[in-house]
């Protein structure tokens, strides 16, 4: 009678924690990710019991020969017992890992989520439930912290997450097994989950056990820190999305961010990085923003598709498509790359003779830092000339060239970590030239529009 009542006790909570999180109505189609194990067993069955509109949805993918098979053959009988529609798909997942350079788990995530995608559009699904529960947010939680992940990784798996529900996560795994125990359902034991091999898995079976032994109340006193972390998270983003307001300057597509200001700015490292992070750039780089702080004027930190530039009293962050027209990007590699005065094309060598060609500059390829940037010179840029001693502004160079107006406003010049490596189509710096020692030489050669070499 006592485990009748704790199996409809999981029933009510089911029904409440839906309620509460606002994650489906009795007017939804739901499409429940099931492979078998406790945990989506007891979802499909307390989804049933509750009346809602549900089919299953099974992924076989190969990669554990017969059981897999096996697991395939279970949810389906499954599904005809409850009488509820079934898909299924087979996914060479080795063969996707190994073309796609990525690992087993991350592999198997990506095929399976943009297959039931796919599935919720051909039959006209509202939404995907899957069966992580309580012990997998206290798992999660824990990976997150050890990995140093900021707040938001403290709150855990949320049960919303664009077409995700996740309506078990108030429940421990124990009190599944005893539902399902209770109502005699069956289910199918993935021998992996057994093993330490993957990370998650040894949280689960070594280090909590371990924690436990000290700790009995861990699961409990973690479950609560993710409650607490939740409305932490809450009151974060709402003083970043303040301090936003305050701190960025919208000019056109540019950002402004006062350097002076944000300096001032309590934990001023936490909210620099939330004020950087929707642009494209990680923690990682933090630090080198930091340095653009107290830098000259001109200096900058890339990401994918943004620039942090340093400008006087402020950082400009802008789109690099919008640079697209004075600048250009070059990633590590060879290849050509084109811009408004032709294009550039980088190979690599082991032999070189330098010559006269002045649309052809010659590198020590292990002096060479990537990001490159090619972009139009500016006033107060200088470089050390191949050939001469110390540096020399560009304006003052070009006097000793006798360029005229027009010809200066057509010069570009090759950067590398602010750094002029060269001045395209007259001059390489001194300082990154071929030497007895070089190697590997990068062989850089500037055609200009008409595709013909530069004289």
């Amino acid at each position: 009678m006592q485990e009748n009542k704790a199996s409809r006790n999981l029933n009510d909570r089911f029904t409440a924690f839906i309620s509460r999180h606002h994650l489906f109505t009795q007017k939804h189609r739901l499409l429940v990710a099931v492979s078998g194990g406790v945990d989506s067993v007891v979802l499909c069955h307390l989804c049933k019991e509750a009346g809602f509109d549900f089919g299953i949805a099974h992924c076989n993918f190969t990669l554990r020969g017969e059981d897999s098979n096996r697991d395939e053959a279970f949810v389906r009988e499954w599904s005809k017992q409850l009488n509820v529609p079934f898909h299924v798909v087979k996914f060479a997942t080795q063969q996707y890992s190994e073309e796609q350079k990525l690992s087993t788990q991350v592999a198997a995530r990506n095929l399976r989520y943009q297959w039931f995608e796919q599935v919720c559009v051909e039959h006209e699904y509202d939404f995907i439930l899957t069966a992580h529960h309580a012990d997998d947010n206290i798992e999660t939680v824990l990976m997150n912290f050890f990995r140093g992940t900021g707040i938001n990784g403290l709150t855990g798996i949320q049960p919303v997450h664009q077409q995700v529900r996740r309506p078990l996560l108030f429940a421990k795994r124990h009190e599944l097994e005893s539902y399902l125990k209770w109502h005699g359902l069956s289910f199918v034991q993935d021998e992996s989950n057994l093993h330490d091999d993957y990370t998650r898995n040894y949280f689960r079976n070594t280090v909590l056990p371990l924690v436990a032994k000290t700790y009995p109340e861990v699961q409990d006193n973690l479950l609560d820190n993710i409650g607490r972390f939740n409305d932490v998270a809450i009151l974060y983003r709402q003083e970043i999305k303040r301090l936003s307001k305050k701190l960025l300057i919208t000019r056109g597509e540019q950002i402004h961010l006062p350097v002076l200001l944000l300096q001032k700015t309590p934990a001023m490292k936490t909210v620099l990085l939330e004020l950087i992070k929707p642009y494209g750039f990680k923690a990682t780089q933090l630090n080198e923003v930091i340095q653009l702080l107290g830098s000259e004027s001109g200096r900058y930190t890339l990401a994918p598709s943004h620039r942090i530039l340093k400008d006087r009293k402020h950082l400009i962050i802008s789109p690099l498509e919008n640079v697209a027209d004075t600048a250009v990007v070059i990633e590590k590699g060879t290849g050509t790359w084109e811009f408004a005065k032709g294009a550039i094309t980088l190979t690599k060598t082991s032999v070189a003779t330098p010559g006269k060609e002045v649309h052809v500059a010659l590198l020590d390829e292990a002096l060479i830092q990537y990001p490159l940037l090619l972009r139009p010179w500016r006033a107060g840029d200088y470089f050390y000339p191949l050939g001469m001693k110390g540096k020399k502004k560009l304006a003052k160079f070009f006097v000793d060239q006798k360029l005229s107006l027009a010809d200066k406003e057509k010069v570009w010049v090759l950067e590398m970590n602010r750094k002029i490596v060269w001045v395209v189509g007259y001059r390489i710096d001194d300082r990154f030239k071929m030497t007895d020692k070089t190697k590997s030489v990068l062989k850089i050669e500037w055609r200009s529009q008409s595709k013909k070499p530069m004289d």
